[in-house]
């Protein structure tokens, strides 16, 4: 008993701990059913082939460590009886267990294919009580060590709510009377007495959640929610892992992910500008030379006007591949043509949008018309009047080397003609 009782408090203190850790489930049920008894072994002759057991009743706690292993306490109480063939007796039997829990059905995947039924098995020890009526050699008790193991088949009605039934064999050791009363029990062997029982009844879920842990392994449905969460995750980090605009640094920590192709990006993925015009420095010389001024020596455009550049050409606003949004560095033109409005009332303009030669042409000629109105969008918030605009679309520009992304990144634009 002392050994049982340790087992016991081991045992409940692990319950204790578990229960302290949140889980989605719940660990406690109650059952409550009737049996019937058939004892196999511990008769004097003639008895063997011949005593039946009445009906009894059975109750049981269970806790569940996890959705697979757990302890329950049990208590039984059956009654022995005769035939009619044989001296009559009447022999009756009390049992309680401390008993491990095995969730077979979660072990085995029954949740991959049903969330009706499942199977539990158990084994222990205990004590059982043997009492003799009225005719036996002693009307004292016989207490004996019981050794327990069965199998418990579960159908889930709800929730909260099982039916069970169960078959199950305890042997006992050191019994020291025969079932039926009349002589003492076979202390040569190892195991005195046997006995069968099998119970149906009832188990009753207690606790907040939703499920318990019998009924919350893995199964079909969340297999599925599992494999999709993943994908979705797997998505998400090959989304954050591209490199839109292709200047090394990923978009999930790129603060600049239209940066234009080519040029020098920190480690945040921000085209270097060293004296913050917003102009990439490794294209601003470039953009010098296109946006001259009128009086620089030596410039081609040397005494054009600044109606000239702009109608010209050398202003322009520049668009990524397949995109209707302006390249950063090329929000500076929209401001060149914004201040020459501002400073001429009378002055109108058209915008002008061209795309590339990949892909199909109606596509690309209503793609040009697209960036040609982001760029008339872009005005109008600046301040400039809708009716001093137009625009329109004038599809693919092919007057560049189809084969050179640099070269395509030129004809990407919206220009401007004053009026």
């Amino acid at each position: 008993m002392k050994k049982i009782t340790l087992l016991l408090s081991c045992l409940f203190a692990t319950a204790v701990v578990t229960n302290a850790q949140e889980t989605d489930y719940n660990h406690w049920s109650i059952e409550a059913g009737v049996n019937m008894s058939k004892a196999a072994q511990g008769f004097a002759g003639g008895y063997d082939n011949s005593v039946t057991g009445s009906i009894g009743g059975e109750l049981g706690v269970r806790y569940m460590i996890n959705e697979k292993f757990g302890f329950k306490f049990g208590a039984l109480y059956s009654k022995l009886s005769e035939d009619d063939n044989v001296p009559a007796f009447e022999t009756s039997y009390y049992r309680g267990t401390l008993e491990g829990v095995v969730n077979v059905g979660n072990i085995l995947g029954f949740r991959d294919w049903t969330q009706r039924l499942n199977v539990l098995a158990h084994a222990g020890m205990g004590v059982g009580m043997i009492s003799l009526g009225d005719g036996g050699i002693s009307d004292g008790h016989d207490y004996t060590p019981a050794f327990i193991v069965g199998v418990t088949p579960q159908l889930r009605l709800s929730d909260k709510i099982s039916l069970f039934a169960d078959a199950s064999f305890t042997a006992h050791s050191k019994q020291d009377f025969t079932w039926d009363g009349t002589s003492a029990s076979n202390k040569n062997r190892d195991f005195d007495g046997g006995i069968a029982t099998l119970t149906a009844g009832i188990q009753i879920y207690l606790g907040k959640n939703e499920k318990h842990a019998d009924w919350v392994g893995s199964y079909a449905g969340s297999t599925t929610q599992e494999i999709d969460s993943i994908a979705n995750r797997i998505s998400d980090i090959e989304n954050d892992m591209m490199d839109t605009d292709q200047d090394g640094v990923p978009d999930y920590l790129d603060r600049e992910p239209n940066s234009m192709n080519g040029v020098t990006v920190d480690t945040k993925g921000v085209a270097v500008d060293k004296n913050n015009n917003g102009i990439p420095d490794e294209i601003e010389g470039s953009l010098d030379k296109r946006y001259a001024k009128p009086g620089q020596d030596g410039s081609s455009t040397s005494g054009l006007s600044i109606k000239d550049l702009i109608s010209n050409g050398y202003v322009n606003v520049y668009f990524k591949f397949n995109s209707t949004q302006p390249e950063t560095y090329s929000l500076e033109a929209v401001n060149y043509l914004v201040k020459y409005m501002n400073e001429n009332s009378s002055a109108n303009a058209e915008l002008i949008g061209y795309a590339d030669e990949i892909g199909n042409a109606d596509y690309n000629l209503q793609l040009s018309e697209k960036r040609a109105k982001k760029v008339y969008d872009i005005l109008i918030a600046s301040g400039v009047s809708a009716d001093r605009l137009e625009y329109k679309g004038e599809g693919i520009d092919d007057s560049v080397d189809k084969s050179s992304n640099e070269a395509r990144q030129l004809v990407r634009r919206v220009t401007f003609k004053l009026k």
